[in-house]
């Protein structure tokens, strides 16, 4: 039997096999919202592994703010620009994962006391442009490796969390691609200046 429109002939039985049982268990325990009994993941872990998520992106707002706003020298202007952007584009990711966390029936941990224990990166200031971008590439680094896990965690078990959580990551991954590019270019430019100088 040949394939038709990406769909493979090989079921493994029916999608819905009662749709009125479908229908009685959403009206049990309606005040637990999105989680339905289907859920598979262990709630309790997920809630403090997006919390710890959470805590990660807010850390990375504001060091990316701190730069924003102290980064100086020739090459500053441009780079001050950058680290705004990710600032944003970092803080968009904690209102997605609090949201997420407030679909599950938790809530999204913004209490300051404890957010670097919470968060998997760390808030370095760094001196220098230079010493900047690569705090910021470092902490990227760390998003990468701590979200590729949190993804493998959940696996199938809740799919809406681990389709989040790969989007951030493949935006993380752009922002260290990013620093990386300005970290060689900036280092080398400033390695010619203090040549020539």
């Amino acid at each position: 039997m040949p394939i038709r429109h990406g769909i493979s002939p090989q079921r493994k039985g029916p999608f819905l096999t009662d749709v009125e049982e479908i229908r009685r268990r959403a009206r049990q325990h309606i005040e637990n919202g999105a989680v339905t009994p289907d859920y598979q993941g262990d709630l309790e872990t997920v809630l403090r592994v997006l919390n710890e998520a959470l805590a990660t992106e807010l850390v990375c707002v504001l060091r990316y703010k701190r730069h924003h706003y102290t980064a100086k020298g020739i090459h500053s202007q441009p780079v001050a620009a950058e680290f705004l952007e990710h600032a944003q584009e970092e803080q968009r990711h904690a209102d997605q994962i609090a949201e997420r966390i407030t679909q599950l029936g938790g809530e999204p941990n913004f209490n300051p006391e404890g957010l670097l224990t919470r968060s998997h990166s760390e808030y370095v200031e760094g001196e220098t442009l230079l010493e900047m971008i690569r705090e910021d590439l470092i902490a990227e680094r760390v998003a990468i490796e701590s979200y590729t896990e949190i993804i493998r965690y959940l696996g199938d078990t809740d799919p809406t969390s681990k389709r989040m959580m790969e989007e951030i990551l493949a935006n993380e991954e752009e922002h260290a691609e990013e620093m990386k590019t300005l970290l060689e270019t900036i280092g080398k430019e400033e390695r010619q200046r203090e040549r020539r100088g």
